[in-house]
């Protein structure tokens, strides 16, 4: 995937990093991933180089931050990223049991898209919910959604399908 930034995002990098002092550019580099997921949905090799040699800083300074952060995704996503905490709290209370009937309802494994571009769903560590598991959060909005069952994931998947349906 060959990336060329826009007039219009380079003019909003240009904004983030005129936020921190000069020659400390590299702070700018969460805010700039996060422009560049929002316009592409996920960040490419070739994008990563390109947010590198904009900020002045070696590639691998910005593999080590798109790979540590899990609200960034290094391959193309669904509309709708399901997250299901995975932790030992919403374990406890069905976080596995609501992952496999995901799988199962949506017909695609951990990190894969649905055949209609519409879903993924994959595990993620805790999302600051103990007291009302299982959890799952919905990106890019990150909506939450607790007291998870069956029926509710159901009822959750039929609402998207048909907001996404309808504009």
């Amino acid at each position: 995937m060959i990336v060329e930034f826009s007039d219009e995002l380079l003019a909003k990098f240009a904004e983030v990093v005129a936020r921190y002092p000069q020659g400390r550019q590299k702070s700018a580099l969460l805010p700039v991933l996060h422009l560049v997921q929002a316009e592409y949905g996920w960040l490419s090799v070739d994008a990563m180089d390109k947010v590198a040699a904009y900020l002045d800083i070696r590639p691998i300074e910005v593999y080590e931050v798109a790979t540590f952060y899990t609200m960034f995704f290094l391959q193309p996503q669904g509309k709708y990223m399901l997250e299901v905490c995975r932790t030992g709290p919403c374990c406890l209370v069905g976080a596995e049991r609501i992952m496999k009937h995901i799988e199962q309802r949506l017909g695609v494994k951990e990190g894969e898209v649905t055949a209609d571009g519409l879903f993924s769903w994959r595990g993620v560590e805790c999302v600051a919910a103990c007291g009302f598991g299982p959890v799952l959060q919905i990106g890019p909005e990150y909506t939450f959604y607790e007291n998870l069952t069956e029926e509710s994931v159901d009822n959750l998947i039929n609402e998207l399908k048909q907001k996404s349906q309808q504009g």
